[in-house]
């Protein structure tokens, strides 16, 4: 072998070895999934809490060693405070016990998370031009305020209002990657999901829980994933 190829090969293990975080994030989802639908029941919530922090580990391990470069460090911090606030937001009964419900402690925390997103996508990263599929949101938007109106009450322009946030993530992941994309997809399903229980829970399809958490689990994987690639010059 020569000392080019020994070279490309050490430079190949050291960028394999970058993503192995995210290998034990998708370990641990899998594990909460599963333990929604098998039990034991006493393991679901330690393990939902489980999810950001292995999350905010992988993207730490990917990006070690490219905090001087600025507009890269900032990225990757305005990440970590998306990841941040999700945790909040997965165990707001836990980290806002005063409040008595945690639903709205939980709505405020994954808003915020959102909102950050958005800057992310549209500030810090290198975009692609709008794709023109993504209509489907605004469609998504005006059907899901159709259905859940009836149901909302005085909630309603307050939920109109959040679901502009929700879809505005997904539209500001389209720019950044085929990665992205998709992750911000599987998020908005994971929230349309929970909104049909939350406001129609007549209508609420089998095992809802669990296909939010899969649906959760997967976009903010493929987010951050997604996130790093672009940080770091992969492919998009």
């Amino acid at each position: 072998m020569t000392v080019d190829a020994a070279a490309l090969r050490r430079g190949d293990l050291r960028e394999r070895a970058s993503w192995w975080g995210f290998a034990l994030y998708g370990a641990v989802a899998a594990a909460h999934v599963t333990i929604g639908i098998t039990g034991p029941d006493n393991l679901e919530y330690p393990t939902k809490l489980l999810l950001m922090p292995a999350l905010a580990l992988a993207v730490l391990w990917a990006m070690r060693g490219s905090w001087r470069k600025t507009p890269t460090a900032r990225a990757t911090a305005l990440l970590l405070v998306a990841l941040t606030l999700s945790w909040l937001g997965d165990g707001a009964g836990l980290f806002f016990p005063f409040l008595g419900d945690e639903l709205p402690a939980m709505l405020l925390c994954f808003g915020l998370a959102h909102l950050v997103y958005i800057a992310l996508f549209l500030r810090f990263l290198p975009h692609r031009p709008l794709p023109r599929w993504t209509i489907v949101y605004a469609l998504w938007w005006i059907v899901m305020i159709a259905v859940l109106w009836p149901s909302l009450g005085a909630l309603a322009v307050g939920v109109a209002v959040y679901g502009l946030v929700l879809g505005g993530t997904a539209v500001a992941a389209s720019r950044g990657s085929r990665v992205t994309a998709l992750g911000g997809a599987f998020f908005l399903a994971s929230d349309t999901i929970l909104a049909v229980r939350l406001f129609l829970p007549d209508q609420t399809p089998p095992l809802a829980d669990t296909w939010i958490m899969l649906a959760y689990t997967i976009g903010q994987g493929l987010l951050a994933y997604g996130v790093i690639r672009l940080l770091r010059g992969g492919a998009r």
